[in-house]
């Protein structure tokens, strides 16, 4: 999509590898939001790092300006500035609004690549940047390189040759007076290392380095020293004068920092001469090394002294990518060495995905999201595990520890990087499980601190069941599911367990009926659908677990509780519309034999939970229409475990969520709770309450909100029961508040910034392309809802590639990786034949399913072609 003026106010793109932190790139060009320092900086600026272009000729400055358009936001000054540079003081000077720049800019923004081109009537030429960090699929570590990187490309609009100038300046964000810059060549490389004298063995050391490929270049590697005003004025007079910059080091450190509180600054100018009309290419990179992290957030829940609190945030370890890379030198070199390759890979993924046969709008709500893996609401601990937040706060991270009910909506990265996320199940049964066989559904660190003693989440707990049965799929590896699977039964069987104190299912009759943990903090009591789902796709996935396993009496026993759970359910928890919970709210008795257990909020039931008052309980769904009544169900669709809810009732539930938790106009609608959906604006509610059914006095939590994740959730299941256009409907409510003006399209909001619910979206791909995974078996397959002429996106732990089909002939095809295959489900007729290339294969169909006569490996680049007998 492209953003234009008052429509990119808001833009903040994010620059930076998985668990790296990140640069925003704003959508006037300028550097924002620096999150470079193990902690998310919202509202920052860059602090004079910025592009500066310059156009000379025959010793004349013909134009120089800031690489950058208008000044979009904070007329006024921001609250986050220091002391007489902040609120009432006007744009902070560090972002160079002050300076001359370009009076156009058009922000083109599609994950993971940016591309701004900008114009201005006084200067001789057209300049466009591409802005991207390497995503490519299945290759995690090129996808959490800590840098920014840049592709300018410069057209001379005039009839004469042009000197031009592009410079990029940085700021020495780690330290302030004790800096030690030097220039080096390394190669075909020019860099400038920004490090300092500190201890390279704290929390606090960092580096930084830009770096280029062009062959002539000038640096400072130091800006002008002083106070006031004086650094960006000289460097201004100096960088707009004709020829190169001069030169100018300081052996000494900072004696006098600039009253803005900032640090010293580089820069390094590339220096390309381009002929009338012809185009000239420029490479950048900046990169960025904090190696050490500690917990600098909250331990929770882990009844520990204040001393123990202190020694345990005392514990450091290194970020993934500092055990790559040694600094951000050597980042840098690889990243310009590669720079050709990453930058192609990550087209691949790009186009592949981005001319998928989707609506716009859902390759928008798919692609924008998964901007949260590059975002500081993710980490990556010292093995290469994956760690995260639910979201990010301002300068902290958002509710810790990988949260297991959250996360659970998130299906982009199990896909996209699944060795990433079979690590994250793996810490999560090493490192949460509670002696009794809960799960801490926050992983705490440093690993091996012990689980939290909050009760269990029993969305989170079944939820994680239902992941690592995709995490199986997706990758086909046994011996990681055998790794596990003795804490996976156990996790499941705590529903029954006699330890279990929140007496989940004690009588194995298959649905929830005990206190009940869940996303929306705090706890249900009695049946509900919503809950009792999740256990029943978790019970259904242990079956096939198990019956792989070789455990067919285990298998036996969870195919009966399933069985009778899934008739119950059906039952007695449809209200005739839509499913609800099964509890009278006037009984406190319910409450009364769940006063102990745990130290969280809530652990006396009755003083939290019952509102004497009204006599009432709290905090229920009751008779209400919740968008998440058939959460289990839309988990069993995406993994292929089969029918949960009856058919019909499924259908009419469907609706309901639409007719009731759809608002086609917010600006009627109370909302006490957090507000992401205001004025005429459309959302999907948490929890609805038709006219004719009551509505408690205080309901669950968050009912009256638009919370994006589950908007996302329920629009890719009403797609999959072909209800696309109330599906549709739903996604753009969702992308259309996110406009670019009134909210950043690059950070979907929930408990945070960058939330992970909103990687629910990627479901949708899973909807409409009908994707069918298991590696294990090394099949695949695709049923979409377009049956003629498409193009799909797909992608597993060995690979990705593209599906597409047109008059008759399929093709699959691999575009990075390997994909092995023995079986391909498709919408077809009878086949006339299979080639691999230019191979002929040998093949059968049985029950629809085409079947290899052996495994076959299909490598990049390489295409297996199927045509229909019909097909000349």
């Amino acid at each position: 999509m492209k953003y234009i003026s008052k429509k990119a106010s808001q833009i903040s793109f994010p620059l930076g590898g998985i668990g790296t932190g990140c640069i925003g790139l704003s959508g006037n060009g300028s550097l924002i939001d620096v999150e470079i320092k193990n902690r998310p900086n919202k509202n920052s600026t860059a602090e004079f790092t910025h592009f500066a272009v310059k156009a000379e000729t025959e010793h004349e400055v013909l134009d120089a300006r800031v690489l950058q358009g208008d000044y979009p936001k904070d007329y006024i000054g921001c609250t986050e500035r220091p002391l007489y540079t902040g609120y009432g003081f006007g744009p902070d000077r560090g972002t160079m609004a002050g300076f001359p720049h370009f009076e156009k800019v058009t922000f083109k923004g599609e994950f993971p690549i940016a591309q701004l081109q900008f114009k201005h009537a006084h200067f001789p030429g057209e300049i466009t940047m591409e802005a991207f960090n390497p995503f490519i699929p299945t290759n995690e570590d090129d996808s959490s390189i800590p840098a920014a990187f840049f592709k300018v490309q410069i057209k001379n609009t005039t009839e004469k040759a042009i000197d031009y100038t592009l410079a990029l300046s940085c700021n020495n964000y780690y330290c302030r007076t004790n800096t030690l810059h030097y220039y080096e060549e390394q190669d075909s490389i020019k860099l400038i290392h920004l490090s300092n004298t500190n201890d390279r063995n704290t929390t606090e050391y960092g580096d930084l380095t830009i770096a280029t490929i062009c062959p002539d270049v000038s640096y400072q590697n130091y800006w002008f020293r002083g106070r006031w005003f004086d650094n960006s004025s000289v460097f201004w007079q100096e960088f707009t004068s004709p020829g190169k910059l001069p030169t100018r080091n300081y052996e000494n450190s900072r004696q006098n920092p600039d009253s803005n509180d900032t640090s010293d600054i580089a820069t390094l100018a590339a220096h390309i001469k381009i002929q009338p009309s012809k185009i000239g290419t420029v490479f950048f990179v900046l990169s960025w090394s904090n190696p050490y992290i500690n917990n600098h957030w909250k331990i929770t829940h882990l009844g520990l002294t204040k001393e123990e609190i202190e020694f345990r945030r005392k514990q450091k370890w290194l970020n993934y990518y500092a055990t790559i890379f040694k600094d951000s030198k050597e980042s840098a070199i690889y990243s310009l060495k590669n720079f050709d390759r990453l930058y192609q890979n990550t087209l691949l993924y790009k186009k592949a995905l981005f001319s998928s046969s989707l609506p716009a709008v859902v390759i928008d709500a798919i692609s924008a999201n998964i901007a949260v893996l590059k975002s500081p609401t993710c980490l990556r601990l010292s093995d290469g595990s994956f760690y995260a937040f639910e979201g990010v706060h301002a300068h902290m991270g958002s509710c810790e520890g990988t949260c297991t009910h959250v996360w659970s909506y998130a299906y982009a990265l199990a896909f996209l990087f699944p060795r990433l996320e079979r690590s994250a199940r793996t810490n999560e049964y090493k490192y949460s499980m509670q002696k009794d066989g809960g799960m801490g559904f926050r992983l705490q660190l440093p690993l091996g601190i012990g689980p939290t003693n909050h009760r269990p989440a029993a969305d989170g707990q079944f939820g994680t069941i239902l992941r690592v049965y995709r995490e199986f799929l997706i990758s086909g590896d046994l011996n990681w599911l055998k790794s596990i699977w003795s804490q996976v039964k156990q996790s499941l069987e705590f529903a029954w367990s006699t330890q279990n104190t929140d007496l989940w299912d004690p009588d194995k009759t298959g649905i929830l009926t005990g206190r009940q943990h869940h996303t929306l903090d705090m706890e249900l009591f009695g049946p509900n659908s919503w809950l009792s789902s999740m256990y029943l796709a978790a019970l259904k996935a242990c079956v096939v677990m198990a019956e792989i396993l070789g455990e067919p009496e285990c298998a036996k026993e969870y195919n009966k509780i399933f069985e009778r759970g899934k008739k119950e359910l059906n039952q007695t928890l449809f209200n005739g519309e839509y499913f609800c919970q099964n509890i009278d709210l006037t009984n406190k008795e319910l409450l009364a034999r769940f006063n102990s257990g745990f130290s969280d909020h809530g652990a006396d039931a009755v003083a939290s939970y019952w509102n004497d008052e009204i006599g009432e309980i709290k905090y229920q769904i009751g008779n209400g229409c919740s968008v998440d009544q058939l959460l289990g169900q839309w988990h069993a669709d995406l993994l292929h475990l089969g029918e949960i809810f009856e058919p019909s009732k499924l259908e009419s539930s469907l609706k309901s969520i639409y007719k009731y938790n759809f608002i086609p106009n917010l600006r009627e609608h109370v909302n006490p709770c957090r507000i992401y959906g205001l004025n005429s604006e459309q959302g999907t509610i948490i929890c609805s309450y038709p006219p004719d059914r009551a509505k408690p006095k205080i309901p669950v939590p968050y009912a009256e909100e638009t919370m994006h994740g589950y908007e996302y959730q329920a629009a890719s299941h009403m797609i999959m029961h072909r209800h696309e256009k109330e599906g549709l409907t739903c996604v753009a409510a969702v992308r259309s508040r996110y406009d670019g003006k009134k909210r950043n399209p690059w950070n979907e909001m929930e408990c945070g910034s960058n939330y992970a619910r909103s990687l629910s979206s990627y479901a949708l791909l899973l909807a409409y392309s009908g994707f069918i995974f298991d590696l294990y078996h090394h099949k695949i397959g695709f049923h979409p809802l377009i049956t003629e002429n498409y193009s799909f996106f797909w992608s597993v732990d060995s690979g990705f590639g593209t599906i597409s089909k047109k008059n008759g002939k399929f093709l699959l095809k691999v575009l990075y990786g390997y994909l092995d295959l023995k079986e391909l489900e498709l919408d077809l007729s009878e086949i006339k034949e299979i080639k691999l290339n230019k191979k002929l294969l040998e093949f059968t169909i049985s029950n629809g399913i085409i079947v290899l006569n052996k495994v076959i490996r299909v490598d990049a680049n390489h295409t297996l072609r199927i045509k229909e007998t019909f097909i000349e």
